[in-house]
């Protein structure tokens, strides 16, 4: 399914012109626009789905491998030493675009990196976060 009005289903598409790395029947690869790093591209699902929550699970189940896949030749050619694999859900998330994506991020060990400031939760309190949410994981 397509949503008319999503700007990565026009894409993910063709529609829309971008710079493709990879497609396939399932997945576009593109460069971000606004790349974090020199590199940094995105992994579109041709199909729309909104967030992880959304997302099919046979199209799921070929990401990773695809994701491992193209991080793999973007490491050897750019000759990072690492990088981010980053997918937002939810605009309190940082998802600006509401259709599934992923990034990879080159990091070349000299950028800011992507991370949380490490904070604090008592046993207790961890207890309690565990009864709730597995009260929902049925």
């Amino acid at each position: 399914m397509r949503d008319e009005n999503c700007i990565f289903c026009k894409i993910a598409s063709g529609e829309i012109p971008s710079t493709t790395l990879y497609e396939d029947g399932d997945f576009r690869v593109i460069f971000d626009l606004a790349p974090a790093s020199p590199g940094h591209l995105l992994i579109l699902p041709k199909e729309h789905f909104a967030d992880l929550l959304e997302l099919d699970e046979a199209v799921a189940a070929k990401l990773l491998p695809l994701s491992a896949r193209v991080a793999r030749a973007m490491k050897e050619a750019l000759s990072c030493p690492g990088f981010h694999l980053v997918q937002n859900n939810g605009e309190a998330a940082g998802q600006t675009v509401r259709h599934f994506h992923m990034h990879i991020i080159p990091r070349y060990g000299k950028e800011e990196l992507l991370l949380w400031k490490p904070g604090e939760c008592t046993e207790e309190e961890r207890a309690e976060l565990c009864r709730r949410i597995g009260e929902k994981l049925q």
